[in-house]
């Protein structure tokens, strides 16, 4: 198994894109300030931060991934541009390279690839990666263990994604290609509504970016995830507002501009219809609850 290992630091860049067809799998250990990772479209790369959020950029969103979150990427274009001193990992590399570590007979109909996901990594996904990234420098150690290590990797991620993989079917396409290429599409979607909390996207942008028509993007959105884009995007902003008015110390002035709404008494009704309490009363829950305990 051929793993190339790459090593960068304080403000150095690395173009991964650059390289000849063909090229394998590729362990990027980054640390220190301004470092920056560019990898070409359509390549598989799982983001790992350790110490310091990463900023990651793709073609029409940027976002934060903060240590202990995993990112897995497969879409369009996308590079790392951290700006504050952040220590990370990326395993990359284009999806004949990954092929052989992720084909499991049992994951069929559903197929073995692995979609765009973020979210908190799996205990011992997470301790795989560090240990990959240690092993990166020996390549007798890493030659001899990688195969397994890869595969169990990619075993532990499709089990984070089984939710997801159980919708494909609901994905319009008469072959399974077709229907993880909508599937993709939708996740597109997705991701645009999580990145800008704040914003109310136009459908017709989300659309767009899917390259389905209005109409289309609502019914088969519908369809695979049993709710529309707004009211993923409304479910999406009732959490996050519950979780500021609990969690936090933020005045409500402050939530209603994080959250986008036109004016406070707009966010204190739209809470109130979410939860049947408002603001004040949930905060008073909260501290209540926290003296008891």
């Amino acid at each position: 198994m051929s793993v190339q290992h790459h090593r960068i630091h304080f403000a150095e860049r690395l173009d991964l894109g650059a390289l000849p067809a063909g090229a394998g799998l590729h362990l990027v250990r980054a640390s220190g300030r301004a470092v920056q990772l560019d990898l070409p479209p359509n390549w598989l790369s799982l983001w790992l931060p350790l110490r310091g959020p990463l900023r990651l950029e793709a073609a029409d969103s940027a976002w934060d991934l903060v240590p202990g979150h995993l990112q897995v990427w497969r879409d369009s274009r996308v590079r790392s541009s951290a700006r504050g001193p952040c220590w990370w990992l990326c395993l990359c590399g284009p999806e004949s390279a990954w092929k052989p570590h992720l084909d499991d007979e049992a994951a069929q109909p559903q197929g073995s690839d692995l979609f765009p996901w973020e979210g908190a990594a799996p205990r011992d996904a997470r301790r795989l990666l560090v240990r990959l990234g240690r092993l990166a420098g020996r390549a007798e150690p890493l030659s001899a263990n990688g195969p397994a290590l890869l595969r169990t990797l990619g075993a532990l991620l499709r089990e984070e994604q089984r939710e997801l993989l159980e919708r494909l079917p609901r994905c319009s396409g008469r072959t399974l290609r077709r229907r993880q290429q909508t599937l993709l599409r939708l996740l597109r979607v997705q991701h645009l509504i999580r990145r800008h909390p704040e914003v109310r996207l136009d459908l017709g942008r989300l659309a767009r970016s899917a390259n389905y028509s209005p109409c289309h993007l609502i019914r088969i959105y519908r369809e695979v995830f049993d709710e529309t884009p707004s009211e993923y995007a409304a479910r999406l902003r009732s959490d996050r507002a519950w979780r500021m008015v609990r969690d936090t110390r933020m005045p409500v002035c402050e939530i209603t501009e994080a959250l986008g709404f036109e004016s406070q008494s707009a966010f204190c009704r739209a809470f109130k219809n979410s939860f049947g309490v408002t603001a004040t009363q949930a905060r008073r829950a909260e501290a209540a609850r926290g003296r008891a305990a």
